[in-house]
């Protein structure tokens, strides 16, 4: 398990910030352009806010950069719960990244569909080539979550590399997420995890002999060090 721990979330993003930049050379001088997965909540706006700006935004040819995202809600376009409305204020304004190299979730139709179309939406982008995002970001939500995979849920159970749609009674709402298959297909994932609010649920998915996935979630996610790597401010490890 690669875990790397800070002092403090100022030095955590900065560190995560690179990493986007150094994944983003990568891709695009390989490639030609740099996938890069959002995730919501309000931890990742620092490190947005934080790309956008100096020296950050200099590294990464923003005109090769795509973004998608890795869960949204089930809510209408402009509301102020979507995790694509955050990322546009901290991330996609300031860079004034075309509304084309944007792939946001469509809601003007029933749950299940908005999931088929931003299916097939991502397989268009990669022309009907493995989807292998470059960079996969996420967080964990405080009972083991990450994405829009929520405990006890069906789609925990989903092994096709795909979007879909699930009700989540926790927060009384439909949500559209990645399923694990498909985020594990990831070249880079990180998670992004600061607070001591956090600790009991990293404790939970990384150390935690008892319990399952079904309970903790993120446990679906890949554990290889090569490719996954765990952020994490030292309150938000403190139980490790």
């Amino acid at each position: 398990m690669n875990i790397k721990i800070y002092d403090n979330d100022n030095d955590l993003i900065k560190a995560l910030a690179q990493a986007v930049c150094d994944a983003a050379i990568e891709a695009i001088s390989a490639q030609g352009q740099f996938n890069f997965v959002l995730s919501g909540g309000s931890s990742p706006r620092k490190l947005y806010k934080l790309l956008a700006s100096d020296p950050f935004k200099k590294q990464i040819d923003w005109e090769k950069t795509y973004f998608f995202f890795g869960d949204e809600r089930f809510v209408p376009k402009g509301d102020s719960q979507r995790n694509s409305l955050m990322a546009k204020k901290a991330l996609f304004d300031p860079l004034k990244i075309p509304k084309s190299h944007i792939f946001k979730v469509d809601t003007t139709g029933s749950p299940e569909q908005a999931a088929k179309k931003y299916a097939e939406s991502i397989a268009a982008h990669f022309q009907k080539t493995p989807v292998e995002f470059d960079f996969l970001l996420l967080g964990i939500g405080d009972n083991a979550h990450t994405a829009s995979l929520f405990p006890h849920t069906d789609v925990l159970d989903a092994t096709e590399a795909t979007i879909t749609s699930v009700f989540v009674k926790e927060v009384n709402m439909y949500r559209i997420t990645m399923t694990a298959p498909l985020i594990n297909q990831a070249k880079h994932i990180a998670f992004l995890v600061f607070g001591k609010d956090k600790s009991e649920a990293v404790f939970r998915v990384l150390e935690d002999k008892t319990g399952s996935a079904a309970e903790y979630p993120a446990r679906l996610i890949n554990s290889d060090d090569h490719k996954v790597v765990w952020y994490l401010d030292t309150e938000a490890a403190s139980r490790l």
